[in-house]
C-alpha cells in the first residue's frame, strides 16, 4: 500500500482555503499513485483558532467532509480525513453515533475507494497545556481499526502519542499500521522525533506521524511528517515546509517481523 501524507500548510480560521487546497492535495496524490492519503490534525480550521472551532464546526455528514468521500470516489483512492472539527449534536441529527449529545470533537474520518466512511476516531487525550482544546472539546471513547488495502489501519491524533496504551489496544486487534493526524508545535521538536519512533519499535508496526505546517499567533508547527517501518525506522521523512511524505506499508512486513522478533508474545 503506497501511503500519502500531507504535510499541508495550514492557515488558522481560513477553513475553506484550507479545505481546498486539502482536497486539491487528495488529488494530487492520487494522481502520483497514492492508495492512501492522510491530512493533518484540524487541517480545516487550524489548531490554534480556538475562537474559530466553534463557527467551524459540522456534522460529520455535513458538506465539508462529504467533499472528502466524493474526492475519495472521484480519485480511486482512500483518504483519511484527519482531523476537523465535528459539531456532535448536529452529527446526532444526522443519525451518527456519537459520544455525546452536544459540544465538539476532534475527530477523523477514512474513507474509502468508493466514498464510504470505513472509521471514524474522536482523539481521546485532548491536550491541556498551553491549549483550550480540553476546554472546547469532548474526547472519544474508541480506538477503532479498519482493513484498508489488504492493511489492519487505526487512527490516534496528535497528544495520543504520549499514551502508549492505546497503541497497544490496536495492535491487539492486529493493526499493523497506525496513523497519526497531529499539530504538534515547537519547541518540542525532540519529542515528536522519539514518541513516534517509541510507538513502533514497541508495537511492531508502521506508525506514520501526519504534522501540518504553519503558524498561528506565535504558534508553530514543527512539520516533519514521518513514516517508521515496524523496526523503528525512517522510511521517510519532511522538513518543516509543506510537501507530502509518501512510504510503502506492507502488512505482511509486519508479521515477518514480529515473527522474527516476538517481543508481543513474551508480555506478562
Amino acid at each position: 500500500m503506497r501511503l500519502a501524507c500531507v504535510q499541508l500548510g495550514v492557515e488558522g480560521g481560513a477553513v475553506e482555503d484550507n479545505v481546498a487546497a486539502a482536497v486539491d492535495s487528495v488529488r494530487e496524490a492520487a494522481a502520483d499513485g497514492a492508495d492512501l492519503v492522510v491530512l493533518p490534525e484540524l487541517f480545516d480550521v487550524g489548531y490554534f483558532a480556538f475562537d474559530s472551532y466553534a463557527r467551524a464546526a459540522e456534522s460529520l455528514a455535513g458538506e465539508r467532509l462529504g467533499r472528502f468521500a466524493a474526492a475519495a470516489a472521484e480519485a480511486d483512492v482512500n483518504v483519511l480525513a484527519g482531523t476537523v472539527v465535528e459539531d456532535l449534536a448536529a452529527s446526532a441529527a444526522d443519525g451518527v453515533d456519537v459520544p455525546a449529545d452536544e459540544g465538539l470533537a476532534n475527530t477523523a474520518a477514512l474513507f474509502d475507494r468508493s466514498g464510504e466512511r470505513r472509521l471514524v476516531y474522536r482523539k481521546r487525550h485532548l491536550f491541556g497545556y498551553d491549549s483550550e482544546e480540553t476546554a472546547r472539546m469532548v474526547p472519544g471513547e474508541r480506538t477503532p481499526v479498519a482493513e484498508i488495502e489488504g492493511a489492519s489501519v487505526g487512527v490516534t491524533t496528535c497528544y495520543d502519542l504520549r499514551f502508549p496504551e492505546q497503541f497497544r489496544r490496536m495492535v491487539e486487534s492486529g493493526v499493523d499500521c497506525v496513523l497519526v493526524p497531529s499539530a504538534w508545535p515547537y519547541p518540542r521538536v525532540e519529542h515528536w522525533r522519539t514518541l513516534g519512533r517509541a510507538r513502533a519499535i514497541e508495537n511492531l508496526s508502521y506508525v506514520a506521524t501526519v504534522n501540518g505546517s504553519g503558524a498561528f499567533d506565535g504558534d508553530a508547527l514543527c512539520g516533519r511528517t514521518t513514516v517508521y517501518d515496524p523496526w523503528g525506522t525512517t522510511l521517510a521523512s519532511a522538513g518543516e515546509e509543506p510537501t507530502t511524505v509518501t512510504a510503502e506499508v506492507d502488512p505482511d512486513r509486519v508479521a515477518a517481523v514480529r515473527e522474527e522478533f516476538p517481543a508481543l508474545r513474551d508480555r506478562r
